[in-house]
């Protein structure tokens, strides 16, 4: 399902595909969003889309969306093989290798983590058929799993689907002990500030409470009131 959204009512909507001058559906008397279905994805499906509509109040056509790509994963091809290097657990700051291959469809290869809608790196071979993604001083965060796949050749936006995975564990660099040692004094330096506040504060509430005390015995003793 497409869906155009419009800022205002529309007379009507209209889908294109691939930037086309023809439209290929229309939806009319629209309040805010049109939907458009496509059914039975086939491979000419797998191209770019576009939306454009006529406004009711101020009238007048509106210039074409920016497009959106569809991409189609066709499972009558084979999947890419994947290794990681140097291995899958590896310190904080190494260089890691990932290297995709296929037999002769790609074109162009492109990386995928889990946890990520779209691909996060993307490669052209210029005819090969293997492809390296390097993550460069790689930090806890490149920790996941990938896994590959490629464009195949001759056609739209028509993929391959995923293939085998591989998982990267990146393990924390500890603190120097130098930088332990500083964490450890600031705390002490933190437990000792708080306890002398707290020293000050209740050597300043016993006094006060000390005095208003002795000022309640002096009134309350004989003639009291007249010293």
């Amino acid at each position: 399902t497409l869906r155009c959204h419009l800022p205002r009512m529309a007379d009507w909507v209209r889908l294109y595909r691939n930037e086309s001058t023809n439209y290929m559906k229309q939806k009319d008397k629209v309040q805010r969003m049109a939907k458009f279905s496509l059914n039975g994805i086939k491979k000419e499906h797998a191209v770019s889309y576009q939306c454009r509509y006529k406004g009711l109040k101020p009238p007048g056509t509106s210039q074409k969306s920016d497009p959106v790509e569809l991409l189609v994963t066709d499972h009558s091809y084979p999947p890419p093989s994947i290794s990681l290097s140097p291995e899958e657990h590896v310190d904080m700051g190494t260089n890691v290798t990932i290297q995709c291959w296929s037999k002769n469809y790609g074109v162009d290869f492109l990386l995928h983590k889990d946890g990520h809608s779209a691909p996060i790196q993307h490669q052209d071979p210029d005819g090969g058929t293997n492809a390296t993604f390097t993550l460069f001083r790689v930090t806890p965060a490149d920790s996941g799993t990938y896994g590959c796949s490629y464009r195949i050749e001759g056609c739209c936006l028509l993929f391959s689907p995923l293939g085998d995975n591989v998982t990267l564990e990146v393990i924390p660099r500890p603190a120097p002990p130098g930088e332990e040692r500083r964490s450890h004094g600031n705390l002490v330096v933190a437990v000792v500030r708080v306890c002398a506040a707290a020293l000050v504060f209740g050597l300043g509430l016993y006094f006060v409470l000390d005095a208003r005390s002795l000022w309640r015995r002096r009134d309350d003793s004989p003639g009291g009131e007249d010293r």
